[in-house]
């Protein structure tokens, strides 16, 4: 079998199924569904026209289309049936539990979603005059100081699209900081279990990047850090906690020393959910992190569309956040916008990262979550998802293997590949046998850290019974791996819409056009 360097197989295996094929190509009432182009075909309408008058003339001044366009016409059944088919292939976090390990897939109150759909919220325009949106405008100075108070910062950039988007925002305001010192640092320290994210936008800035191992324990060394501090360092960009699930335990003391080379300390905020309301980051030291809100205050990953993921920023760093910034005043709130606006105000902004503040849509979802679930809440949101993790490493750890020991975790646990020793199985298959058992993967191979990583989240939002029964299913799965059931987790997933796929072929040949079957485009040319 193929590997890569990370002892990742890159294909399956040839291991057909033993399930008789169907004429249609469904399974029961599984219906195989063909793309929208070969269900509708252009000379095909689902409603009809009238003829139009010959009177009228082209206004299009010669710009009109001169070959058909080829789409294809369904009736109202037709569409309909093709996309609640779509939808029924499509696996999400209100269908059941979503152990996505490092990505948060957490349940999104309905709550959020009927306050994002207000419309004083939902139809704002980002060109509409300012005078016209009060409201909007104070609902992100409030999801701003509630982000501020909950994280012991000083201020936030609010207009971040993203985390790795909020990454980048981050290290700019790093950058300007020290310029403002003048100073030109080259060497940003980054852990081994860092996100990828955080060495390619250090990377990206022109920054050296300079790895710092993970010790036995999965943790950062302080003395490592030490080691590595120079004059010419400009920060470092570490995750807590980690990605391997622990809190980092010397992060204080990493931030101190880092204060004191002249540095800045930039925390990945990826994690946060697990210890809202426990602790803030502020005083730990951290100068800078972003916030997925997706994430740490629900919504759905990436939010459906633009995400949003603010920066916030200690007093040291709180002067260069970008623009625009929104400013409450004894009149209401106030937009800055331009740099004059800002130095007026004492602020020293390194530019502005987007063209327009941010995502409405996430912020009305993320201050709903705030307001609905108040400090304990979000306090006891950590708690439970903390709990979650350890109640699936107690319920696992006698027969999986746990890379660090007994101990506990944060909001995800980590297992590793060892379990599966001599089985032949592995990670990729036990991975593919549980979509057969109705459950998403965790995330795979990550942290790089430990060989044939597991990484499992549950979140705080599953019962008992649901962690039971996740529980017993992976329990159920090493039993019939250590019996030696190799072809039920090389042919996996059996059951799904599509057997195992070539993961990595697809990544790097995607077919994203649509081409018409020979026949069609046969006679198309005649």
């Amino acid at each position: 079998m193929t590997m890569n360097r990370e002892g990742r197989p890159t294909a399956p295996g040839e291991v057909e199924s033993t399930m008789p094929d169907t004429f249609t190509g469904n399974r029961a009432l599984r219906i195989e569904e063909p793309v929208i182009f070969d269900v509708g075909t252009a000379e095909a309408t689902g409603v009809d026209l009238p003829e139009p008058d010959s009177a009228v003339t082209s206004r299009l001044g010669g710009l009109e289309r001169s070959e058909p366009l080829d789409l294809p016409g369904l009736a109202e059944p037709e569409a309909m049936r093709h996309y609640v088919r779509l939808s029924q292939k499509n696996y999400a976090i209100d269908m059941g539990l979503y152990p996505l390990g490092s990505c948060t897939m957490k349940h999104n109150p309905r709550l959020n979603e009927k306050m994002a759909r207000l419309p004083g919220f939902a139809d704002v325009h980002p060109l509409q005059p300012v005078s016209t949106v009060p409201g909007a405008l104070k609902l992100i100075a409030e999801c701003a100081r509630w982000l501020c108070v909950s994280t012991g910062m000083e201020a936030v950039a609010m207009s971040p699209k993203a985390g790795a988007h909020g990454e980048l925002c981050g290290m700019m305001a790093i950058k300007a900081a020290h310029a403002a010192h003048g100073e030109d640092r080259s060497i940003v320290l980054v852990p081994e279990s860092a996100h990828g994210t955080n060495p390619a936008t250090a990377a990206l800035l022109g920054y050296k990047v300079v790895a710092i191992p993970a010790r036995k324990d999965g943790t950062v060394d302080p003395a490592a850090v030490i080691e590595r501090l120079s004059d010419d360092v400009a920060g470092i960009m570490l995750t807590n906690p980690n990605t391997c699930g622990l809190f980092e335990r010397d992060i204080v003391e990493i931030a101190k020393a880092v204060h004191e080379a002249g540095a800045y300390f930039y925390c990945d905020g990826a994690n946060l959910n697990a210890i809202l309301g426990k602790a803030r980051p502020g005083d730990l030291g951290v100068d800078c992190m972003h916030i997925n809100l997706h994430k740490t205050f629900s919504t759905p990953h990436g939010g459906g569309g633009p995400g949003a993921g603010p920066v916030v920023l200690s007093e040291r760093l709180s002067a260069f956040a970008p623009l625009p910034y929104v400013k409450m005043t004894a009149d209401g709130p106030e937009l800055i916008e331009t740099l004059g606006d800002a130095e007026a105000d004492g602020q020293k902004p390194f530019g502005r990262m987007t063209a327009f503040h941010g995502q409405m849509g996430m912020f009305v979802r993320a201050m709903t979550y705030m307001l609905s679930h108040g400090a304990d809440g979000l306090r006891q949101a950590s708690e439970d998802a903390v709990l979650n993790a350890n109640y699936v490493r107690a319920g696992l750890q006698d027969v999986m293997s746990l890379p660090f020991g007994e101990r506990p975790y944060m909001h995800e646990v980590l297992f590793d590949d060892s379990f599966l020793d001599d089985t032949g199985v592995s990670t990729l298959d036990f991975a593919k046998a549980m979509i057969d058992e109705g459950f998403h993967p965790m995330t795979m191979y990550f942290p790089l850290v430990v060989h044939g990583a597991m990484l499992i989240e549950p979140t705080e939002s599953e019962s008992k019974a649901s962690l039971d029964l996740f529980v017993a299913t992976l329990r159920d799965l090493v039993m019939r791996a250590k019996r030696g059931e190799v072809d039920r987790f090389k042919g996996a997933p059996w059951y799904a819409p599509r057997r195992r796929l070539d993961e990595t072929a697809a990544a790097r040949h995607p077919v994203l056009k649509w081409t018409p079957p020979e026949p069609q485009a046969a006679d198309a040319a005649e």
